[in-house]
């Protein structure tokens, strides 16, 4: 196998040199853009770098001087039926290698060529910890995009409006948004430190306060006397009722002492998630039935590989939505779109900061996009 490589000023010129170097038999193992000349880093000119190969013992069809007379020799000595299984094994090697090669270049984290601006696009992304897979597949539709529609002719703002329609088109198939109150309870789950009270108060203000509905609270965080302490301070703000649950026999009780009110929101124990009994314990205490919603509360200032440990641990109950807190506290916003991806679990609000009730969003598929792509 002979190996060269390749320096032009773009593909054509390089395909040509090939063809004068290697004859019509070459293969194209790999290409890249890169930049030569200059000093300091300065008036430097973009080339494209090839590596091509061909086998140097199946004779070229032009592009050699000698064609005529390899080809001759080589059917004498020959017969047809080697000449065709050695060629076959041949491209079946060469098919293997540029595998081998293309698998290399995703593995290595950031290490794909795209061009133009979608490569600013690409390392956004990686900033931004979008899950390969996902951030693969935007690049990939976007390349398609690029060559159909003379993205090498288009602005940036372009590139990252088609950047924002791929990722709309992937979220359409699941619900985004606030509490709707077609149900009267909501119900809060997650690991603790994650703001569930806080994020509690927030959205009964707001529903007090913008909505108009009648509001009251059960607390189930009976394991710190603080929690309790904090709804109950948010609650004399606010001016609704608390009550406390310690069994299963306590919530249906405070339910029937509320049934007056609209709204109920749920505040669960905040416990660490790597216990399986603690989504068992839930159970004990919480009466999941047709009128109530659970969200999940997740940081994003965790590390996404613990998000997915903690939406598994608390599959064992119907989780409804997500609401992300602490947005203000990290610039990598990509956890909420890789648990949409692997989890098809829609966003219900986004919390901003402690103030209360002013730093929520509620969330939507345009709100998410913009946090991500946010620049």
């Amino acid at each position: 196998m002979k190996v060269k490589k390749f320096t032009a000023k773009d593909m054509p010129e390089a395909m040509v040199k090939i063809r004068e170097e290697l004859g019509n038999d070459a293969v194209i193992l790999n290409s890249k853009r890169i930049e030569t000349g200059g000093f300091l880093g300065l008036f430097t000119k973009k080339m494209i770098e090839v590596i091509a190969a061909i086998d140097p013992d199946i004779p070229h069809r032009q592009g050699t001087k000698h064609y005529k007379k390899e080809v001759k020799a080589s059917s004498t000595v020959r017969n047809a039926n080697s000449n065709k299984d050695g060629l076959v094994k041949e491209i079946a090697d060469l098919k293997s290698m540029i595998k081998n090669m293309s698998n290399q270049s995703v593995t290595i984290q950031g290490s794909e060529e795209y061009p133009g601006f979608l490569n600013t696009i690409n390392q956004h992304l990686l900033f931004q910890e979008v899950l390969e897979v996902y951030r693969l597949n935007i690049l990939k539709k976007l390349l398609k995009r690029w060559y159909s529609e003379n993205g090498d002719e288009q602005s940036e703002k372009v590139l990252w409006k088609w950047t924002e329609e791929i990722i709309l088109d992937d979220l359409s198939d699941i619900a985004y948004g606030p509490f709707k109150y077609d149900k009267r309870y909501l119900n809060v789950v997650g690991p603790t430190g994650v703001g569930k009270t806080t994020t509690l108060a927030k959205i009964a203000a707001k529903s007090t306060l913008v909505h108009g509905k009648k509001v009251a609270f059960i607390t189930t965080d009976t394991y710190r006397i603080a929690a309790i302490d904090q709804l109950k301070t948010y609650a004399k703000i606010l001016n609704v009722p608390v009550e406390v649950a310690y069994s299963i026999n306590d919530f249906k009780e405070a339910k029937e002492r509320l049934k007056e009110y609209d709204f109920i929101l749920v505040d669960s124990a905040g416990r660490n998630f790597r216990n399986p009994l603690y989504v068992e314990q839930l159970r004990q205490v919480i009466d999941f039935d047709d009128e109530m919603e659970t969200h999940l509360v997740l940081s994003l200032t965790s590390k996404y590989k613990d998000m997915k440990k903690i939406i598994k641990q608390f599959q064992a109950v119907t989780l409804n939505k997500v609401i992300f807190t602490k947005a203000d506290e990290t610039e990598s916003h990509g956890a909420m779109l890789n648990v949409h991806h692997e989890f098809n679990l829609g966003t219900s609000y986004i919390t901003t900061g402690q103030n209360v009730p002013d730093d929520i969003i509620e969330a939507s598929h345009s709100k998410l996009i913009e946090h991500v792509l946010r620049r």
